[in-house]
């Protein structure tokens, strides 16, 4: 039997999605409130442009309690994204309006207006 070489490639994939991830926390931490960003404007903002369901992941792998303002990142289209429909979203939708974001009457926001700039 042939002996079989050990391949590095999941650790060292691991290793990128967890400094991945740890760095999209930083930047959305970095949303004030009464803003939101999407979630490919936070993927570019951390150097992968084409990540933003990587982001949409970190965000939801959060512990509870973390402070990471995750219900500030929404899509694209200015709505709220959730892989659950229901509480979570009603719960982000409500977190938003109490910091002032105002959704339509098609439930967006407008970004012309929300959305954040960016980091410094």
């Amino acid at each position: 039997m042939a002996c079989q070489r050990a391949s590095r490639t999941p650790f060292r994939w691991l290793t990128v999605s967890v400094n991945f991830f740890q760095h999209v926390y930083q930047v959305v931490s970095m949303i004030p409130a009464g803003y939101v960003a999407t979630y490919g404007q936070i993927a570019a903002y951390v150097g992968n442009p084409r990540a933003a369901r990587t982001v949409g992941w970190a965000l939801h792998g959060l512990p509870a309690g973390s402070g990471v303002p995750w219900h500030r990142v929404i899509n694209a289209q200015g709505a709220i994204s959730t892989s659950r429909e229901g509480s979570l979203a009603d719960q982000q939708r409500a977190m938003l309006e109490d910091e002032g974001i105002v959704f339509d009457e098609k439930c967006h926001i407008d970004l012309k207006t929300f959305q954040w700039k960016g980091p410094p």
